[in-house]
């Protein structure tokens, strides 16, 4: 089964990025590696934490605006839980939410589940390009969502409609130039249709 083994965000400054990711405690779920390859807006992923209820998205959410991170939905309940979008200093859009709409226990801070979601201009043609490369659907909503079974991997991978992911995030859609993101597997290198990078583990440092 093809899995990611971890994700390398590429930012401007590795210094300041590993500061802000260490201060949250996921300096050991992300590597960073220097780039200054242009990019403008929407780079047309999102990386979503999964925690147990409202006071852990709350907590988590305070501790990245008060590291330097920009709200761009405030933590707040839904009809599918509770959640907030936070863009981290070197850009990066993180939604963190929970199924949960109240606490039953002291908060934690604990991260149950860390998902990275890939906007794609075709879900279905990015969901055949990855099928063929050896993952398994595990959930599938026809053309608008596709969820991979990446059992034992640390990252699950997901595909949304890059309009309805921007939309989701709170940001406009349009954005050019790199993604700033290489997603490290045991798939070999390759990059998808929507421009996303698949690099071996062996080419990149551990975080």
């Amino acid at each position: 089964m093809t899995s990611i083994e971890s994700l390398t965000l590429e930012v401007a400054d590795t210094a300041a990025a590993h500061r802000f990711y260490t201060t949250l405690g996921l300096d050991s779920r992300v590597g960073l590696r220097s780039s200054d390859a242009p990019t403008t807006g929407f780079r047309g992923f999102s990386l979503s934490l999964t925690m147990s209820q409202p006071a852990d998205v709350r907590g988590f959410v305070d501790a990245a605006l008060d590291a330097g991170a920009t709200s761009l939905k405030p933590a707040s309940k839904s009809f599918w839980g509770y959640g907030g979008v936070v863009q981290a200093p070197d850009g990066t859009i993180w939604k963190i939410a929970t199924s949960a709409k109240k606490d039953t226990a002291p908060a934690t801070g604990r991260i149950d589940q860390m998902v990275l979601l890939l906007g794609a201009a075709s879900v279905t043609a990015s969901k055949r390009f990855y099928v063929e490369r050896g993952l398994t659907v595990a959930k599938s909503f026809g053309s608008k969502y596709v969820e991979f079974d990446t059992q034992g991997s640390p990252v699950k991978l997901a595909l949304y409609g890059r309009r309805a992911l921007a939309k989701d995030v709170g940001v406009p859609v349009d954005g050019t130039g790199s993604h700033r993101l290489a997603v490290v597997g045991d798939a070999g290198a390759f990059t998808d249709p929507d421009g996303f990078g698949w690099e071996p583990a062996s080419l990149t440092s551990a975080p």
